[in-house]
C-alpha cells in the first residue's frame, strides 16, 4: 500500500462525534448476536482430559444458546453496548477527526496514509475511557449462565453497581490496558483500510462522491482488517474482564502466559469465526449509517 496523500476538508470532530454515534448504533444492532457467540467461545473453560468442550464451534454455540436461553440469549448484554455505543463510537470518530485535524495545516490538506493510521490509533486512545467499562459489563452479561451457572447480574445497571461494590471504580475499568492494546493499532488499520478503499473508489469513478455500495464494501473490509490485527488482544481482554477478582495478578501479562501454556498460540484467535462473520456486515452498516448522517448534515447544514 503506497503512502499516497488523501485530500479532504479539514476534519470536524463535532460532526464526526454525531455521525459516529449513529453509525455505532447501526453496528451493534446488526452484529450483537455474533459478538455474544465470540465472547462465549473466548471465555469457555478449558476441557479436562477426555471431556468434551462446552462448545464445538460457532454454530454449536449458537444452537446451545438458543436451546437453553432462547433467541434472546444471543442478545444478552446488548443494553450495555446500545447505551454506551453512541458515546463510544462518537468518541472514536471524534478522536479520529481530531487526530486528523491536528495533522492538517489548513483546509483541503492532503494527509498521507501513515498520518491516517496515526489518527486512527489516536481514536483508540480517545475512546478507551468509555469503551473499557462498557465492554467489561457486556462481557460479564454475555457469559453468565453460559455453562448453567447461577445468574449473578440482572442487567447493565445491576452489574455496574455490583462491580463497584466488589472492587470500586478499578473493577469497572478492569481491562482498560488490554482495550488500548487492541484498539490503538486496530483502529489505525481500520480507518486506514477504509480511507484507502474509498480513495481508490473515487479514482475509479472519477468523482469525489462515493456510492453507498463502495461505502459498504470499504466499511466491511475495514472491519475485517480491524479484527485480523486486534483479535489476540481482544481474546486476552475478554478473559481478563470475565475472570474472578484476583485471578490474574499481573493483568493481561498473566492472561497471556496462562493462555499460551494451556491452549497454545492458536487460542489467541479463539472466536475468530463468529467475529469475522460479524465484522463485514456490522461495519458496513456502521459506515452506511455514518454516510447517511453526513448526507443529512450536508443537506441541512452544508457548512458544518
Amino acid at each position: 500500500m503506497s503512502d499516497a496523500p488523501v485530500q479532504e476538508r479539514k476534519a470536524n470532530p463535532i460532526k464526526s462525534f454525531l455521525s459516529g454515534g449513529f453509525g455505532g448504533i447501526c453496528n451493534v444492532l446488526s452484529g450483537h448476536p455474533l459478538d455474544t457467540i465470540k465472547v462465549r467461545l473466548q471465555t469457555m473453560p478449558t476441557p479436562k482430559p477426555g471431556e468434551a468442550p462446552l462448545y464445538r464451534g460457532t454454530f454449536d454455540c449458537a444452537a446451545k444458546t438458543i436451546k437453553n436461553e432462547g433467541v434472546r440469549g444471543l442478545y444478552k448484554g446488548i443494553t450495555a453496548p446500545l447505551t454506551g455505543v453512541a458515546p463510544i463510537f462518537a468518541m472514536c470518530f471524534a478522536g479520529y477527526a481530531l487526530g486528523k485535524r491536528i495533522q492538517q495545516t489548513g483546509d483541503n490538506t492532503k494527509l498521507t496514509y501513515t498520518q491516517i493510521f496515526v489518527a486512527g490509533g489516536f481514536s483508540g486512545l480517545f475512546s478507551t475511557c468509555i469503551m473499557a467499562p462498557g465492554e467489561r459489563i457486556k462481557c460479564l452479561l454475555q457469559v453468565q449462565q453460559a455453562s448453567g451457572g447461577e445468574r449473578k447480574y440482572h442487567g447493565m445497571v445491576d452489574c455496574a453497581i455490583k462491580l463497584y461494590k466488589e472492587g470500586g471504580i478499578r473493577s469497572i475499568f478492569k481491562g482498560s490496558c488490554a482495550t488500548m492494546l487492541r484498539d490503538i493499532p486496530a483502529n489505525g488499520i481500520y480507518f486506514l483500510v477504509y480511507e484507502y478503499l474509498q480513495a481508490k473508489a473515487k479514482e475509479k469513478s472519477g468523482s469525489e462522491h462515493v456510492s453507498m455500495s463502495s461505502t459498504l464494501f470499504a466499511g466491511g473490509f475495514a472491519g475485517i482488517s480491524y479484527w485480523i490485527l486486534g483479535m489476540p488482544a481482544d481474546v486476552l481482554k475478554s478473559r481478563l474482564q470475565t475472570a474472578p477478582e484476583g485471578k490474574y495478578k499481573h493483568g493481561v501479562r498473566s492472561v497471556f502466559k496462562e493462555l499460551i501454556v494451556k491452549d497454545g498460540p492458536l487460542a489467541l484467535y479463539r472466536g475468530v469465526t463468529p467475529i469475522m462473520l460479524r465484522a463485514f456486515p456490522a461495519n458496513a452498516a456502521c459506515f452506511f449509517g455514518i454516510e447517511l448522517a453526513n448526507k443529512f448534515f450536508r443537506s441541512v447544514a452544508p457548512n458544518f
